[in-house]
């Protein structure tokens, strides 16, 4: 039974809803150590993140067994914190890549989670609760509730201040969380400000030509794009497109290298892989696919940098072994170059990437 009956809950004891905190009147009847307050919050914390954790909650959220020893208990309290850490990080993970993919109200629950997490393992002020109050500001942002936005990134503004140890790539996500706000806000010079702050500590933290330097310029052409600023977001589209096309051909050229040098006479596929958490890819495609949406409206001016954000599509699906979607992209390229008659070795260049997508599909 998934109701809560209420003389069954000891004395004093207040069972809070998962999603809202608001008193729970629901259990879930796989892990009976989560509650809510209803249906409607129970299906969305499942669909979010509950399905995938559900049973890793249980030894978290019950009582520690007796231990005949201080060593065997210190070693308990380890193996608890190391599980909530995992759990910290994972649905950090999941809600990251719920926003990459639009997906707003989903990042919620698995936000809410590795709050709570974050909370449980370094304490109510510690700058590590910065990143989740970061997410639901951005999944807020994303579902248009501005007022709560601001009360999250309020939280985190405040509790960076208080740090004397921030890290740079934190207060870099601070800084683009801003911009986006000020963006929603209309108010674009202070959202400039934020994003030329969110890639100065970027830049600090990884260097100006890393992929997680990349989202701050794509949010500040993003900026000057709807500012009519076209040349100046332009410029900041091309950078990026730069940085994921030399981050993603690394990996391909790695991977070429290995089809040729390592015959696989076992005809066992080789494993594809971007170097990329899930979070990490969904940010790639929607960066990248955004890019060549604005450039696939003004082809007629650039069409050669059409091409160029299509190969590097073509190699990120690749790498995320989605052979169709790579395979799709490769010969819009083609189609594209073939068109503008551009030089032979362009051409050949596109074709070797088909040639090796069609070489994964026969060998599956």
């Amino acid at each position: 039974m998934n109701v809560i009956y209420p003389l069954a809950v000891p004395k004093g004891r207040r069972l809070c809803c998962e999603v809202c905190e608001a008193p729970a009147e629901r259990v879930c009847p796989a892990c009976t150590v989560t509650y809510y307050c209803g249906v409607v919050h129970q299906k969305a914390d499942w669909n979010s993140i509950h399905e995938k954790v559900c049973q890793l909650l249980i030894p978290l959220r019950t009582t520690m067994p007796f231990y005949n020893s201080e060593e065997e208990r210190q070693h308990g309290l380890q193996q608890l914190q190391q599980r909530q850490k995992h759990l910290i990080e994972f649905c950090y993970t999941v809600a990251q890549k719920y926003l990459f993919e639009k997906k707003y109200a989903e990042a919620v629950p698995a936000a809410l989670h590795s709050l709570r997490f974050r909370r449980s393992v370094y304490g109510l002020s510690s700058v590590e609760l910065v990143p989740a109050y970061l997410l639901l500001s951005e999944a807020s942002l994303g579902m248009g509730r501005i007022v709560q936005a601001e009360e999250y990134l309020s939280q985190a503004q405040w509790t960076v201040l208080k740090s004397t140890d921030c890290q740079n790539a934190t207060q870099s996500l601070l800084h683009r969380n801003l911009g986006l706000l000020y963006i929603a806000k209309k108010n674009y010079e202070e959202a400039r400000y934020h994003l030329a702050n969110d890639i100065y500590f970027a830049s600090c933290a990884f260097g100006t030509e890393d992929i997680r330097t990349s989202g701050g310029y794509f949010h500040l052409a993003n900026t000057f794009y709807g500012l009519q600023k076209v040349d100046l977001a332009d410029t900041l589209y091309t950078k990026v497109s730069k940085i994921w096309h030399k981050y993603l051909n690394e990996h391909y050229q790695v991977l070429s290298q290995a089809h040729v040098e390592q015959a696989d006479l076992l005809c066992k596929r080789f494993v594809n892989d971007t170097g990329l958490d899930e979070a990490q890819e969904a940010e790639a495609i929607q960066i990248l696919t955004s890019i060549l949406s604005i450039r696939e409206s003004t082809s007629d001016k650039a069409p050669e940098k059409t091409i160029f954000v299509l190969k590097t599509l073509v190699m990120l699906h690749y790498l995320m072994m989605n052979s169709s979607k790579a395979e799709e992209y490769a010969i819009q390229a083609l189609n594209l170059a073939k068109k503008l008659e551009l030089s032979d070795e362009e051409q050949s260049n596109i074709e070797e990437l088909l040639h090796l997508i069609s070489a994964e599909e026969e060998h599956p």
